[in-house]
């Protein structure tokens, strides 16, 4: 006879998601308002479940083994349905408009799956989605003609803004793209650019004028779109986020200095607000889900 799979505990799912993204079971008891006896009991009691240590220590945080972060993404799936059955039923529907601006980068990747379950969860809520460059949404925020956005974290954004996590830079080529060849003649590298005022624009020619590297701009844009398209075509390189990278690139970061990484940060004007407050959790658990999953490929 098949064995009955355990009925895993959502408390302790709660409580293991929440440890891993504070990187520490006793933030976590903190923010579920419980003693850290407590949660570390019921990681226990989850690890028992499973048969197997889902933690592990790395430096100072807390990380998940291979079988942590399987459990990881089914928890936050079955945590959200959770939450939504839950909500459903006790008709508690917000109400209200929420204008919300993303950054290019996370549009297509981060988008769908934030928007996604708030609308399901709170259909009552009307969202205003708009995606562009970190200059023109911090603009807006600062007109209050956006009641929080998902950007790059820059210099110029305010001390009230909350930093969700480090992404790793790398340069971005086609897969045809040799700039061993290129590097070997000395020629200038090709680069595939937003126009300026650009946080990863700075970030590349400050790169390559400290390692003594010749550049050229060859191709400028207004989208991440023209970026992708442009550098699919072999006109040269860029500089970005892993983040939505297109099929057809790649990193080249064995070839070239070392860049670095960027925060990614979100602001908001009210947090007292209750359905932004729910759209920003929402947010940070999308950011938290999304990171691990990007890891420099070199080449």
């Amino acid at each position: 006879m098949e064995k009955i799979p355990v009925s895993l505990d959502s408390d302790a799912l709660r409580s293991f998601v929440l440890g891993i993204e504070c990187g520490s079971f006793a933030l976590a008891a903190q923010q579920l308002c419980r003693s850290t006896s407590a949660v570390s009991a019921q990681l226990k009691k989850l690890e028992q479940q499973c048969g197997m240590a889902l933690v592990t220590k790395r430096g100072r945080h807390l990380a998940p083994t291979p079988g942590g972060e399987i459990l990881l993404s089914y928890a936050r799936r079955l945590l959200s349905l959770n939450d939504e059955a839950w909500r459903a039923v006790r008709g508690e529907l917000l109400q209200g408009d929420v204008r919300i601006g993303m950054q290019e980068d996370f549009g297509e990747s981060l988008m769908p799956g934030i928007l996604g379950p708030f609308s399901r969860q709170h259909p009552s809520v009307r969202i205003s989605a708009r995606v562009d460059r970190n200059q023109p949404l911090l603009q807006a925020m600062a007109e209050q003609s956006l009641d929080m956005a998902l950007l790059w974290q820059g210099d110029n954004l305010p001390a009230q803004s909350e930093l969700l996590g480090q992404t790793p830079l790398a340069w971005i080529g086609a897969q045809e793209f040799d700039i061993r060849c290129l590097l070997a003649r000395g020629e200038a590298i090709p680069l595939v650019m937003f126009e300026a005022p650009c946080l990863m624009r700075t970030r590349a020619l400050n790169v390559l004028e400290q390692a003594g590297l010749d550049w050229r701009v060859v191709f400028t844009s207004h989208s991440l779109s023209g970026i992708w398209a442009a550098v699919r075509a072999g006109l040269g390189i860029t500089l970005r986020s892993q983040i939505g990278l297109p099929a057809g690139l790649h990193a080249l970061n064995a070839q070239l200095p070392a860049v670095g990484s960027m925060g990614i940060a979100l602001w908001q004007h009210n947090a007292n607000d209750a359905a932004q407050q729910m759209l920003a959790q929402l947010t940070r658990h999308g950011v938290a889900g999304y990171l691990p999953l990007i890891k420099p490929t070199l080449t």
